[in-house]
């Protein structure tokens, strides 16, 4: 039995693996056939009548563990200067306003056609608004650099800015100054401790000398993140926070307190936390999305009662997708297509009580949306050459 296991476990990550180094070159996302891979593997012990256990509970763990790794894996590979505020600051009002135009429209589609409390109707539109930085930062590898930097900032601060709001909005009743107070004050407390949190992992990246310390900081950033989270804080922020500082420390040695941190000596181990922080998001975000798939029922992908809704929600998403960049004056290819939604959609999904539940907005919906993103990215990616001129990078001024 062990053996078995051994071997299904290993073969199922050797093929997601394969799915990743052919990703380049057919430009078909990973997740798509991740999700095919797990259905496939459902219905084929089903055929075997092969009785497994519920696989269910681990899903959530899987993806926030993922989440964190993917938005640590991104905020390192991002590079700050002055010549970056443009970027930063076309990223992050991009998000936002999109996000939050985009829930309010959805929000209004919901309660008209089923009648829901606009609140209930909010919290249930917030997963289709974030753009999923799982998907969307391993398929643009082989764009230009600009935007590719664009994406990895504007995905990052979606899944940070849609897990804030969606917090926001279900955790309070009312909406009043003291709560809106209260919000501001948790956002000033993360800013705090995501600081003296980098600080303190940055200085215990540099002092450990066992030949094991890349997995403990790890652990210790999931441990952090969970901790924040029990306490309803913004998580991600000390993640992204964590990432650039890390990724960036060098460039800012000439402050004297930096210098103590020995940013030169810690450029070389920067590098080395990030191969492993990569392969360590490969290997969650490839479990996540083949057991996603596994628990997928086939009625689930092919409810014909949620196709119409689901392509609508698409093609709302991708309007407001042609807007964003055409007010930000940016190019529409290839970013037009770059807009997945999928594990922050799930996550958030999943942490709706039940009490807030909108039953329009159910598996079947969140599934045709992540899939149907997913094509149209697929499709998208596929009209434009594999790698483009050096020369093309957009200006952010």
């Amino acid at each position: 039995m062990a053996s078995t296991i051994i071997i299904s476990f290993c073969t199922l990550l050797l093929i997601a693996y394969l799915f990743d180094l052919s990703a380049a070159k057919t430009k078909i996302p990973s997740v798509i056939l991740l999700l095919v891979l797990g259905w496939l593997l459902h219905q084929l012990t089903a055929f075997l009548n092969v009785q497994l256990p519920d696989f269910s509970g681990f899903l959530p763990i899987l993806g926030s563990i993922g989440l964190i790794l993917i938005v640590l894996e991104g905020s390192l590979e991002l590079n700050l200067s002055k010549s970056k505020i443009g970027l930063i600051r076309k990223s992050f009002f991009g998000a936002l306003l999109t996000m939050f135009v985009l829930t309010i429209v959805l929000s209004f589609l919901f309660h008209y056609l089923g009648g829901y409390s606009f609140r209930s109707c909010v919290t249930n539109a917030i997963p289709f608004s974030v753009i999923s930085s799982a998907i969307a930062i391993p398929s643009v590898r082989n764009i230009s650099l600009s935007k590719k930097e664009f994406v990895i900032y504007e995905s990052s601060l979606s899944d940070i800015l849609g897990v804030v709001f969606f917090n926001f909005i279900a955790l309070n009743s009312d909406y009043g100054f003291s709560t809106f107070g209260h919000f501001g004050f948790q956002l000033i407390i993360i800013v705090v401790i995501s600081f003296i949190a980098t600080v303190g992992l940055t200085i215990l990246l540099r002092k450990i000398e066992h030949h094991i310390k890349f997995i403990p900081i790890i652990l210790m950033i999931i441990l952090i993140y969970t901790l924040l989270e029990i306490y309803e804080l913004p998580s991600l922020i000390f993640v992204l926070t964590f990432g650039l500082f890390i990724g960036n420390l060098y460039k800012f040695k000439k402050f004297k307190w930096i210098k103590k941190l020995h940013p030169e000596e810690l450029k070389v181990e920067d590098q080395k936390f990030k191969e492993i922080t990569v392969e360590m998001a490969f290997l969650v975000r490839a479990l996540f999305f083949i057991l996603f798939g596994y628990l997928l029922q086939t009625s689930e992908i092919i409810n014909t009662d949620t196709l119409l809704l689901s392509g609508g929600i698409v093609v709302i998403i991708f309007i407001f997708r042609i807007l964003q960049l055409k007010i930000s004056r940016l190019p529409l290819n290839p970013l037009l297509f770059v807009a997945p939604r999928g594990l922050i959609t799930i996550l958030l999904f999943l942490s709706i009580v039940p009490a807030q539940r909108v039953l329009l907005v159910n598996k079947s919906l969140i599934v045709q949306v992540i899939i149907l993103t997913a094509l149209v990215m697929m499709f998208g990616l596929m009209a434009f050459p594999i790698r483009e001129e050096p020369d093309k990078s957009i200006d952010f001024s």
